[in-house]
């Protein structure tokens, strides 16, 4: 018999996010891409920074449904780099989609979904546990950007 899957915390990792200058006018796909300015990530058994650099894609379907495409970089406090990309989505009442088209980030994490699956790839020996697990991540928008608890699927 299948054994049901169990979810176990692996990290938090806060992004900076800087707002793009232009927004894509283009009806039949817009799209947002924002600069990772930097950030951090705390675990149990990960903490560090993440590095400036990265992007955040943001595609708006015709359903009013956000479709994240992001990779960034991780440095860990021992001076390991671990690369992350996650995809997910955003899923909200028309009003709150609303909102966060303008930018508005004082939204309660409970009027909108916000989930991503995340894969990382590091040579670090020390975190090459990292290259073989599934994880999904759970996310909110702050002031300066978004802010995703991640779990491992077990």
């Amino acid at each position: 018999m299948m054994k049901e899957p169990q979810l176990d915390f692996l990290v938090e990792v806060s992004e900076i996010l800087q707002r793009p200058e232009k927004r894509s006018k283009k009806p039949q796909n817009p799209r947002r891409v924002f600069n990772i300015m930097g950030g951090t990530f705390t675990g149990p058994n990960l903490k560090g920074d993440v590095l400036p650099g990265g992007h955040y894609w943001i595609r708006i379907r015709p359903d009013s449904v956000f479709e994240l495409d992001v990779r960034s970089t991780l440095l860990t406090e021992d001076d390991q780099v671990i690369s992350q990309c996650y995809r997910g989505i955003v899923l909200a009442e028309s009003e709150t989609i609303n909102r966060l088209r303008k930018g508005e980030s004082d939204i309660d994490s409970s009027q909108y979904y916000l989930r991503t699956t995340l894969v990382f790839e590091t040579t670090s020996e020390k975190y090459s546990w990292l290259n073989q697990i599934v994880t999904i991540g759970i996310g909110e928008r702050t002031s300066t950007g978004v802010t995703y608890r991640v779990y491992a699927v077990l």
